[in-house]
């Protein structure tokens, strides 16, 4: 049986477990899989134990920083910060991952998680930081001006983000039943990554959603308000992959990660969070220092006390719960 997983760097893995390809291999491409994602955990668990007895062969085309649109419709070009080549990586050819993953009407199952990079989150993220530096606890300067849609550094309003998104959404899963009919499709969401009572998270630490910037004396600290606020964005997204996944009719299958994850936000302590902070645990060979942004909010943040540049993404526990989810999905999909 044929299975195709598509998806971010919530999918790939990024700094949780080893890179796939390994370091050093001609055939890595800038996506930045790891053997501790969760498509690479699902697969173990249905090897051992095979559903209906029959083998099930997984194609992992996830992609960090991947879009909707460069799943389905534009070509892409990572932007791993792992021992880049030195004139950049090249884009994924060809321009759609759907093609690559050569998707057909013998393609069993789909799982597919992506859509934080379409917002786009990262930008979210560093405005706001920076932004909230020196406000007020429950100030929330950031979402004023993307409730308006008068932000300079992203005119685009909140509002209008999650309608395109959902359009954007709606049109990739049409994409996929178009080259794979026959698939049982498995949207997967996002988890938990701030706690419900936001005044819970310290502002100042880094493991947490505060930064510091590099060759500047500058903590840049997000606001209990703009975290709350955060929390609420990641609602609706979840709300917006699962109402795509239900408009197209075809009977496919939105997994709920968020549920399962509340108590484990990137807010907890080390040992108890599936989610790591601006700064947190990861693989040795990935930066403590990572540029976000583009001109005029380009920031090099650093990582300190032998912390890396995590960014607000599931750690090792997080891929395993979500593992979980998805094998039961996936099994119930093939059986």
């Amino acid at each position: 049986m044929e299975w195709a997983a598509l998806g971010d760097s919530y999918t790939a893995g990024v700094f949780v477990g080893a890179p796939r390809p390994e370091l050093g291999s001609a055939d890595r491409d800038g996506c930045d899989r790891t053997t501790g994602a969760y498509p690479n955990l699902v697969e173990t668990k249905l090897a051992a134990e095979p559903p209906a007895g029959r083998t099930v062969r997984l194609t992992d085309f996830s992609c960090g920083a991947a879009t909707i649109a460069e799943i389905a419709t534009a070509r892409q070009t990572p932007i791993s910060p792992v021992q880049p080549p030195a004139d950049g990586w090249p884009s994924v050819a060809p321009p759609k991952k759907i093609d690559r993953a050569q998707l057909s009407a013998s393609t069993d199952v789909v799982t597919i998680g992506v859509g934080g990079n379409s917002l786009p989150f990262g930008k979210i993220l560093t405005s706001c930081l920076l932004f909230g530096t020196g406000q007020e606890d429950d100030a929330t300067p950031c979402r004023d001006a993307y409730d308006r849609g008068d932000f300079i550094l992203d005119p685009e309003s909140i509002r209008d983000k999650f309608q395109r998104v959902f359009r954007e959404y709606v049109a990739m899963l049409e994409a996929v039943h178009e080259k794979a009919p026959n698939a049982k499709v498995i949207t997967v969401g996002y988890p938990t990554i701030v706690p419900s009572d936001a005044t819970t998270c310290d502002r100042q630490d880094t493991t947490e959603l505060a930064a510091d910037i590099k060759d500047a004396e500058t903590r840049l600290s997000a606001t209990h308000g703009y975290i709350a606020w955060l929390g609420e964005v990641n609602t609706e997204l979840n709300a917006i992959i699962d109402d795509a996944t239900d408009l197209v009719d075809y009977g496919y299958t939105y997994v709920d990660v968020a549920a399962s994850s509340v108590g484990y936000d990137a807010c907890q302590p080390r040992a108890t969070k599936w989610v790591e902070g601006v700064c947190g645990q990861a693989g040795p060979y990935w930066p403590t220092d990572l540029t976000l942004g583009q001109d005029p909010v380009r920031l090099t943040l650093k990582c300190s006390e032998g912390n890396r540049a995590t960014l607000v993404h599931p750690n090792a526990a997080g891929h395993a719960n979500t593992a979980t989810l998805v094998e039961a999905a996936v099994r119930k999909a093939l059986t």
